[in-house]
């Protein structure tokens, strides 16, 4: 898996062409992995980008992308996942993805069309059931890694507890302000690699906000060492093992965002970012009524 990933989420959702001309430039600026799902509405510009990549000559190979997809809460169901997944590599034009990830721990009703999702519309994720389709999907060619997002250790055991392929990857929001110290010490103990979502605080996404761009202690690392904080933000990630997903349509930014590799932090950075103060960004509140279920996780997390 490419450490530094395009992410395509945006809210309100942006257009079809919009996105497709980003991931066009993106991969001319050097991106080779592409992070989707189908709750984005991003999984069919993503795919007619890559096809006319393919066409021009930017890439000679599909082999030579990294693709990421996920499962939506709304198809977390058994006899659903593999619908599910066929769905979304129709609207990518791929004969399969690289890594499929499970989107949220939750179950959400087919009929749900409306933000925040009536707490009615939401159940528990049979995750046995449904962790045994993911598996299937798998073996089957359709993805060559499953994984999840937005798991805590907790439920991670519990996979493990019956999984016959382990989750590969679990996708969860992790920067300078959320750090998942224990969460990562969790996966490194059982092989499973964390990707990073939210390095930046997701800005332009329903759950987003500025303020890793406005992290005053980031903001001074940046200003000594000559680089953006963004940067800063995202090299940090970077050093604690784990791959990040980065989402800009700025062809400036995205050239910025994928120049953090030839250096690093200082021990003296690294202990200042240590102690920053630690807060979620993100939360399942910000699209889901409140409830108890909702409650739950949010603990989790």
């Amino acid at each position: 898996m490419p450490v530094i990933g395009m992410g395509t989420a945006s809210y309100p959702p942006a257009d079809a062409e919009t996105i497709k001309s980003a991931v066009l430039e993106a991969i001319k600026a050097g991106y080779r992995h592409f992070d989707t799902a189908f709750v984005y509405g991003s999984e069919q510009p993503l795919g007619e980008a890559i096809a006319e990549a393919l066409n021009i000559g930017l890439i000679k190979s599909r082999d030579e992308l990294f693709i990421t997809s996920k499962l939506w809460c709304s198809f977390a169901d058994q006899d659903l996942v593999i619908p599910a997944i066929k769905m979304s590599l129709e609207n990518l034009q791929l004969d399969y993805l690289d890594l499929y990830l499970i989107h949220w721990p939750l179950k959400f009703s087919k009929e749900v069309s409306r933000v925040p999702i009536p707490k009615e519309d939401v159940f528990p994720l049979d995750i046995k059931s449904v962790w045994s389709a993911m598996e299937e999907c798998q073996h089957l060619g359709l993805t060559k890694a499953i994984g999840v997002s937005n798991f805590s250790s907790k439920r991670l055991e519990e996979i493990l507890s019956f999984a016959k392929i382990p989750p590969a990857v679990d996708q969860v929001e992790m920067n300078p302000l959320w750090q998942q110290k224990e969460l990562k010490e969790f996966c490194k103990a059982k092989g499973i690699h964390v990707t990073a979502h939210s390095p930046l605080g997701s800005k332009g996404t329903i759950w987003g906000n500025s303020r890793i761009l406005d992290c005053d202690g980031l903001k001074e690392i940046a200003e000594a060492r000559g680089k953006t904080t963004a940067q800063i933000a995202l090299r940090w990630v970077y050093e604690q093992g784990a791959s990040v997903i980065t989402k800009s349509f700025n062809k400036e930014r995205m050239k910025e965002n994928l120049e953090i590799l030839d250096w690093s932090l200082s021990m003296e950075e690294l202990n200042k970012i240590s102690c920053l103060p630690q807060r979620k960004g993100g939360s399942p509140s910000t699209f889901l009524e409140p409830s108890d279920l909702v409650k739950e996780l949010e603990a989790e997390l």
